[in-house]
């Protein structure tokens, strides 16, 4: 299906509940309305997200009691329907639900599997703004099929990638249906709540408990939400061209960790020469308390402003982790500004992070993983493994649920990057980085959009060689390098890590 790209909202629906609400919708005739879809089609995730509306933007208000470590929470979502909705529904796992509210008023409520179902007194007329008020508590604790929670002994972070930001709150949870974002949270005294965005205000309640209320100045995913409660210090330090960098560390690892924080102006610097002005209001990076090997199964994730890492990874030498650090920013372009249209379109967030991850690397002439210094040795290397990965875990752009993040998504990615680099050249190529990422900018593209782009900055048709590098089940010759060879598939050939007993690995070429 087509999938949609962010309607902007009005400049009103960005502030606190009270600016969300809206005048009550008009109600469709009873004979026409009909449920919305409980799914936006996903290849990857066929139930994830619903359809019928769109989500312009979302409140969240938390507080978190220290004492049960529980969060007590209201959501309010401010949509606009595509269509006449008997019905709407929103992905919601794990939560215990009080109360749902259509324009103020108490809706029908059922929960069914991974959705939300609300039924409002009378349809809903298609094109009209509807405000929806979720009531609930949540356990950050509790054991579900899967979690964005990441429980810490003062507080906890989310990790919501790819699927599981509705275990957070109630949302419309997929990529493609991007929105407006401020959140309220509260906290008990010795505590700091910090979420995507800028600090708007702080509020003593005066029972010795503070708000914390954040707005994002740019629209976001839910997949990379991010909302911490912990005893945290922010280190506050000022990036290029005045751009505010923000860490959020724990209090007690704040020296141990300043060296690898410090890293960062200089980190940004360098993508900004290649990608241009870095797209959002802040950055920083989250250090989480929590190092456990099950806390979250990745090195880093990019939740939006603020980089979410395990801090003994943090502790290494900038040659071990300046290369990661490195592509986690770099989604702050691809994957965070851009975002996927579906999640067959994650080589282009993954691809693109480990391609400039690993320039960054060799420019400073720190060996890789193998051994290897330049990004045309890697190049090679990766190519002779091509029709293997190809065969074991599908062409690059044509990931499942069990292989999304394995390596053909992040070095298969890369090759193909490379690959085009080589037949346009690399003026060109940076054309069409820039090109698609002002482009697509705030929105959500895929890779038919990445190909189209190729094809009008280069002035010739991509089409075809880009869809045999991203769909093909055998690799292409390589541009340039007509004496590179594929190795022959053979079960003895190290494959693409895989998801495994229930865990996502992490298999980024920067590590």
């Amino acid at each position: 299906m087509r999938y949609r790209t962010r309607v902007t909202a009005p400049a009103a629906l960005l502030g606190t509940v009270a600016a969300l609400s809206v005048a009550a919708p008009a109600h469709a005739d009873p004979e026409t309305g009909a449920p919305g879809p409980e799914t936006l089609g996903d290849p990857v995730f066929p139930s994830l997200g619903n359809d019928g509306y769109r989500v312009l933007a979302y409140h969240l208000d938390l507080a978190y009691d220290a004492t049960t470590r529980l969060v007590d929470a209201t959501a309010t979502l401010t949509l606009t329907t595509t269509q006449e909705l008997s019905r709407l529904s929103l992905d919601a796992l794990g939560l215990d639900v009080h109360e749902v509210l259509l324009d103020g008023v108490p809706a029908a409520r059922e929960q069914a599997g991974e959705k939300l179902r609300i039924t409002p007194a009378g349809p809903l007329a298609a094109r009209t703004t509807a405000t929806v008020t979720v009531t609930y508590t949540a356990d950050p604790r509790a054991a579900l099929a899967h979690t964005a929670w990441v429980p810490t002994p003062d507080g906890f972070a989310i990790c919501p990638q790819p699927n599981t930001a509705h275990t957070v709150f109630p949302c419309n949870d997929h990529p493609s249906d991007k929105a407006d974002f401020t959140f309220r949270i509260t906290v008990p005294a010795g505590l700091k709540g910090v979420a995507s965005g800028r600090l708007v205000s702080t509020e003593d309640l005066g029972d010795g408990r503070t708000a914390y209320c954040y707005r994002s100045r740019e629209p976001i995913a839910t997949e990379i939400v991010q909302i911490t409660v912990g005893d945290y210090v922010i280190k506050d330090r000022q990036g290029p061209h005045g751009l505010p960098l923000r860490d959020v560390v724990p209090t007690a690892r704040a020296t141990a960790l300043e060296p690898a924080l410090a890293l960062t102006p200089n980190l940004v610097s360098w993508i900004e020469q290649r990608l241009g002005a870095f797209p959002f209001e802040t950055y920083g990076l989250l250090p989480c308390n929590n190092d456990a090997s099950n806390a979250f199964d990745f090195t880093g994730l990019e939740t939006q402003t603020l980089t979410l890492y395990k801090p003994n990874f943090l502790l290494q030498a900038e040659k071990s982790i300046g290369s990661h650090m490195m592509h986690e920013l770099v989604h702050s372009y691809f994957g965070n500004s851009v975002s996927p249209a579906a999640w067959s379109d994650l080589w282009l967030n993954e691809g693109h992070a480990d391609f400039y991850g690993l320039l960054y690397r060799y420019e400073r002439g720190w060996a890789d993983s193998l051994g290897l210094t330049t990004m045309e040795a890697r190049m090679k290397d990766t190519y002779a493994r091509g029709d293997q990965w190809r065969k074991s875990s599908g062409p690059v752009a044509a990931p499942n649920e069990a292989n999304l993040f394995d390596s053909q998504r992040y070095l298969g990615g890369v090759l193909v990057l490379y690959a085009l680099r080589q037949q346009v050249g690399e003026s060109v190529f940076g054309a069409i980085e820039s090109t698609f990422l002002e482009r697509f900018r705030n929105a959500s593209a895929s890779t038919a959009d990445y190909i189209a782009v190729a094809s009008e900055v280069s002035g010739a048709d991509q089409s075809g060689f880009l869809r045999d590098w991203l769909y093909g089940t055998k690799t292409p010759r390589m541009p340039g390098h007509p004496d590179w060879t594929v190795t022959p598939v053979s079960s003895a050939l190290r494959q693409p890590q895989n998801r495994t007993d229930g865990h996502w690995h992490d298999n980024s070429a920067t590590l």
